[in-house]
């Protein structure tokens, strides 16, 4: 049987979930449009933070994340998707166009993904000292596999404290640019303005004892006894390649790796800075030894307080005719 093609609808349900993906900044840098009975996502540049994005990298990330969401959303229809990524030549703004394929339900875990969409939030506290259990470290590992990407986990404070050098020294080279901090306060918004980061989630100022830098967006102090874990989990997830496609297919790992933790009961943070700066992201791919390709994001993992919700645009705001 021929699938039909999707209709309002699917674009609406795939809409629904894409919008729910994370984003530098939630600049929330993309849009939907049906097109000849297909969904396409759209990259939507005109917000992105371009001082941390000189190459277009973090927009490209968040559409990928935004694609798995949408094709999570369409598989629960019944109609999963058949995914072409940078699909017309003459069009670059179009990152991936989803036609419907042959009929199927979703599977269990990938049900139990769709249901975590809506409760994965970064987390920008401390989380607690208990350890990640082998199994719900592999289960982070098989998801970056299973979309094509390769997760590697720090293990031991050699390498972690190698990380860190890498992630203070970039952020220490970021912070000495004036506009870069204008530009990262002009992300903290009100609640109704339905992108940015409201001011109740913003991280705390960092302290000299953190092992990790905290992207604060401003110059909130933190209160006593709240140090951030002295050994975290850090996760770095890496593709083959780096071009726009697989910038794009890494956003799709990137998400499925963070419903993954979600639905195992984790919660996450993304470290970019390292991968904002070239020279950094060198480094850090040197010291992965080795492992072969580019890294794309990392991570921080644990147990912890859930993050707070971020607020997003209006639906019809994403959608194009």
């Amino acid at each position: 049987m021929t699938p039909q093609p999707y209709g309002p609808a699917e674009l609406h349900a795939a809409a629904a979930a894409g919008i729910r993906a994370p984003s530098l900044h939630n600049s929330q840098p993309w849009r939907f449009r049906l097109h000849d009975g297909a969904i396409e996502v759209l990259a939507d540049p005109r917000d992105h933070p371009a001082l941390s994005d000189r190459i277009g990298w973090a927009v490209r990330i968040a559409c990928g994340a935004a694609v798995f969401n949408a094709r999570l959303a369409l598989l629960a229809t019944d109609t999963p998707a058949d995914v072409r990524l940078r699909p017309d030549p003459a069009d670059p703004m179009v990152m991936a166009r989803l036609r419907p394929g042959p009929q199927r339900r979703a599977t269990y875990p990938e049900s139990d993904l769709l249901a975590a969409v809506g409760r994965r939030h970064s987390s920008r506290q401390p989380f607690w000292p208990d350890p990640v259990p082998t199994e719900a470290r592999m289960r982070l590992v098989d998801a970056a596999r299973a979309e094509g990407a390769w997760l590697e986990l720090l293990i031991g404070m050699t390498a972690l404290s190698g990380f860190a050098e890498i992630a203070q020294s970039t952020d220490r080279v970021l912070r000495r640019d004036p506009a870069y901090q204008e530009r990262l306060s002009g992300w903290v918004r009100t609640e109704a303005a339905g992108d940015g980061i409201p001011v109740a989630a913003v991280a705390r100022v960092g302290e000299p004892q953190d092992l990790l830098p905290q992207r604060t967006y401003g110059h909130r102090p933190r209160a006593p006894g709240r140090d951030f874990e002295p050994e975290p989990l850090i996760a770095i997830l890496g593709s083959t390649g780096d071009t726009a496609t697989d910038q794009i297919n890494a956003g799709q790992a990137l998400q499925r790796v963070l419903l993954t933790a979600t639905d195992a009961g984790l919660a996450t943070s993304m470290i970019s800075q390292p991968i904002e700066v070239t020279g950094a992201r060198e480094q850090l791919s040197r010291s992965l030894g080795s492992r072969s390709g580019t890294p794309q994001m990392a991570l921080r993992i644990g147990y912890g307080q859930a993050g707070r919700p971020t607020p997003r645009r209006d639906q019809a705001q994403a959608l194009l005719s």
